[in-house]
């Protein structure tokens, strides 16, 4: 299963840290051990459908815990019967350099 997460947390971030409610977002999709890709508007994940569930969650949660008083997640998932794909590579593949 493949995911793109946006998180809109409110504040984004500190004075200090201006996006520290996205980052910490972002740290706990890489503490998911899955396999994640940081875009400008969003991040992509990929691996086992639990897996993927159980790291949305945490991402999403992690902003309230940074600090945000509130936050909406935007999610986009691809998945087929038999766990066979699409991929990131599948995907995103033929447009990279």
């Amino acid at each position: 299963m493949i995911a793109e997460l946006q998180v809109l947390p409110r504040p984004a971030g500190t004075e200090a840290v201006p996006y520290a409610n996205v980052e910490a977002a972002i740290a706990a999709l890489g503490a998911s051990g899955l396999r994640v890709e940081v875009g400008a508007l969003g991040t992509t994940l990929e691996g086992a459908p639990n897996a993927v569930w159980a790291a949305l969650r945490a991402s999403h949660e992690a902003t309230l815990a940074a600090g945000a008083d509130s936050v909406v997640s935007i999610i986009k998932l691809a998945e087929s019967a038999g766990d066979a794909g699409p991929g990131i590579d599948d995907l995103a593949g033929p447009f990279r350099d």
